[in-house]
């Protein structure tokens, strides 16, 4: 279910957390799913158990899931991030998007910065009206 990136600037409890939500927000994991035991993401990933631990204290904390003693970890009945129902007619055009910056040289850093941008970016056919409202609001262009 997990995988880290030892490599990555992010620390590997926050990319556990990272995983979670994604999951959370893309369907894959539904309200009641059981997550893998502390000791199983230990063994998969060869981490240490305080880091999954840590990465499972903040999920709960950030009411994502719900532990129960003796049974194990759970995806909240009513997680904070909402399934997207969008998100998987998405994903396909996406991978391909990002399949081709691959094959363009670009590495995850720079496909990352990519969607960086167009994320700060007006929407398509929206850039003249932007600049009016920053104009009109008295802001620079």
């Amino acid at each position: 279910m997990f995988r880290v990136d030892a490599g990555s600037d992010v620390p590997i409890y926050r990319q556990l957390v990272q995983q979670v939500r994604r999951d959370v927000m893309l369907g894959r994991l539904q309200p009641g799913d059981q997550l893998p035991s502390v000791k199983d993401v230990v063994d998969a990933l060869s981490v240490n158990p305080n880091t999954v631990v840590k990465a499972f204290s903040e999920l709960e904390h950030q009411g994502m899931i719900v532990r129960r003693q003796g049974v194990g970890t759970f995806v909240a009945a009513a997680p904070p991030l909402a399934s997207l129902a969008v998100a998987p007619r998405l994903l396909g055009p996406l991978a391909r998007w990002v399949d081709r910056a691959r094959q363009d040289g670009l590495d995850a850093e720079q496909i990352r910065m990519l969607l960086e941008v167009a994320l700060d970016e007006p929407a398509a056919g929206e850039p003249a009206a932007a600049e009016d409202d920053r104009r009109a609001a008295g802001g620079a262009a």
